[in-house]
């Protein structure tokens, strides 16, 4: 996850999003049997409103060939006119690449569309504190694609959860920061309300996630921590939430990427559910055995004695070369066609784990998306990665057979599922 929304503008776009309003209609919203993805939702078009100019497309202030911070080109294929945005980009026929915004409704809608075609259970949206810090044009950004988000999530019969990250803050802004955006979201969208039959639920109550909790490199504290999680779990109004906390992969021994503090523990304990952070901590399938064997079986046993839900991370693979400016391995963590997310999937659900977070729906940066790509991407002076001849859904395919393997509807098996031919 990187350390790191506008109404007017696109009250258009949000208006011609159809909402069904299916007061009548109740969904499982639990998180237990669930595999959700997180939601980045970061990416601004020049043209789409939001006046971000390329957010997180550009690289060195510019968006061009030689110019970019995705790894993955997105697959704008079935996207209508009126979702595209031209690029500088050209692909082998000299035909210009366009690609898509987050801002605009009709794009976040058909997203949740695909993980409802597909049987993703539904996101994380997430959040970044610290951009709430940094100006009225990205405070309404996020608004509008959290506003996209809860729309698509309805439309499309998927759960939502929302998760603070809070990469960035500091112990003078994050807690009140925090604590403000949280009540403007409450007021309009009800998030604590577990009844809310689109918001995300653990033992009745809505779940909240707070991400980045005990890393060894933050400049905030574990009271800052304590006093949201107080927070969002007995304000009178506002609260009465349950709490998930995205911490470091060492979280449990209080070694690698986390704090040596047994104060973490403590916190922990406070919250209901722990999400340990691995993207990037093992690279190929023998590491991610023992990954299996050193971490999640032992972080398993430890949530399980101490009263709260265990629910680790798995990704797909993992590359920022563009983002590097060339100056780390192009597809540093290889795919492998599937078989690296299939077998973590397969490790985390022979653990008996109740529920799987799967880093990222559409994160294109540093190479972790599970959304469709585009196999045939721009040439010249930027690389791109492609799903190594596999179909631009596959991965989308493959995560809902996880989650149907983790209902038990399908056997668990090692064995990666074939794909079906159309």
């Amino acid at each position: 996850m990187l350390t790191l929304f506008f109404f007017n503008s696109c009250k258009s776009n949000i208006e011609n999003i159809k909402i069904d309003n299916k007061t009548n209609v109740k969904i499982n919203n639990s998180i237990e049997g669930k595999i959700l993805a997180g939601y980045q939702g970061w990416f601004n078009a020049e043209g789409d409103g939001a006046n971000l100019n390329w957010k997180h497309y550009a690289n060195n202030k510019q968006f061009n060939p030689g110019n970019t911070s995705v790894d993955f080109w997105p697959d704008v294929s079935e996207l209508d006119k009126d979702e595209l945005f031209k690029t500088e980009f050209v692909y082998k026929d000299g035909e210009p690449a366009y690609v898509f915004s987050s801002a605009n409704a009709k794009t976040v809608n058909r997203h949740f569309k695909w993980m409802n075609d597909y049987g993703i259970d539904g996101v994380f949206a997430q959040r970044f504190v610290v951009g709430l810090t940094r100006g009225q044009e990205r405070i309404d950004n996020y608004n509008t694609v959290f506003d996209n988000c809860f729309k698509a999530a309805k439309n499309n019969d998927r759960v939502l959860s929302l998760m603070y990250d809070l990469s960035g803050t500091t112990k003078d802004n994050v807690v009140e920061t925090t604590k403000e955006d949280w009540k403007q979201l409450v007021r309009r969208y009800k998030l604590n309300d577990p009844t809310n039959p689109n918001v995300l639920t653990y033992k009745g109550k809505a779940v909240v996630s707070i991400w980045g909790v005990g890393f060894n490199n933050r400049k905030y504290t574990l009271e800052n921590i304590k006093e949201l999680i107080n927070f969002f779990k007995n304000d009178p109004r506002y609260g009465n939430c349950a709490v998930l906390l995205g911490v470091p992969t060492g979280w449990r021994a209080l070694e690698r990427d986390a704090v040596s503090d047994p104060k973490l523990h403590e916190v922990i304990k406070l919250a209901d559910i722990v999400h340990p952070w691995t993207p990037g901590r093992y690279n190929d399938l023998q590491s991610a055995d023992q990954h299996k064997e050193n971490y999640t079986i032992q972080d398993q046993k430890w949530c399980t004695e101490n009263g709260v839900m265990y629910m680790p991370v798995v990704f797909p693979g993992f590359s920022w070369y563009n983002m590097k400016n060339g100056k780390d391995k192009f597809n540093k963590i290889p795919r492998l066609k599937g078989a690296f997310l299939w077998r973590q999937f397969y490790n985390a659900i022979s653990s008996d784990v109740k529920a799987i977070y799967v880093a990222m729906f559409d994160e294109i940066d540093e190479g972790t998306s599970i959304f469709k790509i585009d196999n045939n991407p721009p040439v010249g002076e930027s690389k791109f990665l492609t799903y190594e001849g596999l179909p631009s859904d596959y991965y989308l395919w493959q995560t809902g057979q996880a989650a149907k393997m983790l209902r038990k509807e399908i056997i668990l098996t090692k064995k990666q599922p074939i794909y079906p031919t159309k």
